[in-house]
């Protein structure tokens, strides 16, 4: 990877939080009545998570070319753990402010607080991302001494592991609550983010287990079903929200859990491609980045549809705007993967 091309890749993501941030506001902005305010602020957090990935194409990218640093260690990490604080904070703000909506707002913006954390935590395991390809390239299949301590391993993957049982318990406590509308959009929405969260487990596990050299070759697998059976999950609980509350006014919420099912098969192009160039040549690893942009285009088209359905059912309005943050976030991803496949190949 060139220069040039180091910073295509990590513009991607900035660029990709600018527009979240400002479209987030502008639709935040240009009107207070509820939809609005609900659709604006979770589009401009979605920014938050798109912050958090560009610390971890900085990471990878800066040990790929040889500028990383002692203090990028530590700064990238610093960066996206601030934003998902910040990111916390102001969901728990919006959740007790009063504004029309604000409870389904608040809880979808700590939510993807979560999903912050989540991947903060990938940028930190990839700080030693310059192990894989030696490790993959060893035959030994040993240990490397040179990866992360027993304690700081089982930190990193307790972290997502915690955040990831935060997020379920706090979906399935928003169901107990009560049948009312609101808890069942809310509900549903952290029901998806925890989708997000559990994929990006397997990514952190993944990533952890190649730098420190114990990544076995059935773990592919593993991985690769976890991130894709929580697409699955997430997809086909939305078809049924779509399905059981059909011509009611929370029937969009259906669409909202497709756009993050369409997440987590972002996602799964990472796992994917960790677990197929593992101790292994994999021809087709050049064409595992066209997964994200595929997801990401599905969620520009399915914005398109919901767009056109809101000038008649206003109810898509929400949904019509916060696909377009998805797909943000997917092309994003796309330039992570494209990342990864350059520098983890054997050497």
């Amino acid at each position: 990877m060139n220069y040039g091309i180091s910073l295509l890749f990590r513009a991607i993501p900035l660029v990709m939080a600018a527009f979240c941030f400002a479209y987030g506001a502008y639709v935040t902005f240009s009107g207070d009545d509820p939809s609005r305010l609900t659709a604006g602020p979770v589009v401009f957090f979605l920014g938050s998570i798109c912050v958090a990935l560009y610390t971890t194409a900085a990471t990878i990218i800066r040990q790929i070319i040889g500028t990383y640093s002692a203090a990028a260690r530590y700064l990238f990490p610093t960066i996206g753990y601030a934003t998902a604080l910040l990111t916390l904070v102001c969901g728990l703000i919006l959740l007790h402010s009063g504004w029309a909506g604000a409870y389904v707002t608040g809880h979808v913006v700590c939510g993807l607080s979560l999903i912050a954390v989540c991947v903060s935590t990938a940028a930190t395991a990839s700080t030693r991302f310059s192990e894989i390809p030696r490790n993959s390239a060893d035959p030994s299949f040993a240990r490397n001494p040179r990866g992360f301590s027993a304690g700081a391993t089982r930190t990193l993957l307790g972290i997502v592991c915690l955040t990831a049982v935060v997020a379920w318990v706090w979906a399935v406590s928003l169901f107990a609550t009560g049948p009312a509308p609101q808890h069942t959009v809310a509900g549903s929405v952290l029901a998806g983010i925890a989708c997000v969260c559990t994929s990006l487990v397997a990514l952190v596990a993944s990533i952890v287990r190649q730098v420190n050299g114990t990544y076995a070759l059935r773990e592919g697998s593993r991985w690769t079903g976890l991130v894709l059976g929580m697409g699955a999950l997430a997809f086909l609980f939305g078809l049924i929200l779509l399905i059981v509350h059909w011509g009611e006014r929370i029937d969009f919420v259906g669409t909202v859990l497709i756009g993050l099912a369409l997440v987590c098969w972002s996602i799964s192009s990472k796992v994917i491609l960790l677990a197929k160039i593992w101790h292994a040549d994999f021809p087709l690893a050049a064409r595992i980045p066209i997964i994200p942009v595929v997801t990401a285009l599905a969620c520009l088209f399915f914005a398109a549809f919901l767009f056109e359905a809101a000038l008649f059912a206003p109810k898509f309005f929400v949904p019509a705007r916060v696909l377009t943050g998805f797909g943000a976030i997917c092309f994003t991803l796309f330039s992570i993967v494209s990342i990864l496949e350059s520098g983890a190949r054997k050497k």
